[in-house]
């Protein structure tokens, strides 16, 4: 990791948050406001079949004190982690590393970036396709997710932002995370997802053998490997 720093390659950590209700449903914590003056929310925390919940992802630049969340409205899957990295790199990433050659990810082993996750795999040789970037990923071993900096250094400061404030809608809950700042000088640019990401999807092992995946050395087959571009970077929608 110190080794990317010092060339001045980004290093991030991902991960996804909780999903949250949409609506007037309680939000735990305590906010200040006027005696007397609670905000009115509802007595059961059943979802609202229009506003549903949304699936947070986020990217946290290591180096810089900077993060990046994806408000998704559909399923917590692969293609939807990494069109987050996709739409962190396009927005903020290249701005900052306009000579970025390498990317270092950091992960937990579960989830929609799992370690064994062929999809999530198969989408990071797209995005290298996409970008150029030879992406190197590190997972964390099994219980030891807490590990991952996003954590403590970024999802905290998101849930004591909004803590006791019912997130009524999808622009609330942008707008909230957005704002969320620290005094060490954490700064958050958040973007609503809409988009669809359907779950079930296979992955065979003739696909598997396409991609440029290089094992590390060290537990190579399940934490710690490197994807390598296939062919030029293609012209990005953003």
């Amino acid at each position: 990791m110190k080794a990317f720093q010092q060339a001045g390659q980004p290093v991030v950590s991902v991960d996804a948050k909780k999903k949250e209700l949409v609506g007037d449903f309680a939000n735990k914590g305590r906010e200040y406001r006027p005696k007397g003056q609670p905000p009115a929310v509802r007595i059961y925390d059943f979802p609202d079949k229009e506003l549903g919940k949304v699936c947070p992802y986020g990217v946290y630049d290591l180096t810089r004190n900077q993060g990046w969340v994806s408000v998704g409205t559909d399923h917590d899957t692969a293609q939807f982690a990494v069109e987050s990295l996709r739409r962190w790199w396009y927005h903020m990433g290249r701005k900052v590393y306009p000579q970025a050659a390498k990317l270092l990810i950091t992960a937990d082993g579960g989830g929609s970036n799992a370690s064994r996750n062929r999809l999530w795999k198969v989408e990071l040789q797209r995005l290298a396709d996409e970008t150029g970037l030879t992406i190197q990923v590190c997972h964390f071993p099994p219980g030891t997710s807490k590990w991952n900096k996003i954590e403590h250094r970024m999802f905290c400061h998101i849930t004591e932002n909004w803590r006791g404030q019912p997130l009524t809608d999808h622009a609330v809950i942008v707008n909230l995370i957005g704002h969320t700042t620290t005094a060490a000088g954490l700064t958050i640019q958040a973007e609503l997802d809409q988009g669809t990401y359907p779950t079930g999807i296979k992955v065979t092992d003739q696909q598997m053998q396409t991609l440029s995946l290089h094992p590390a050395d060290f537990h190579g087959q399940d934490w710690n490997y490197s994807i390598v571009p296939q062919c030029y970077p293609k012209p990005s929608i953003y």
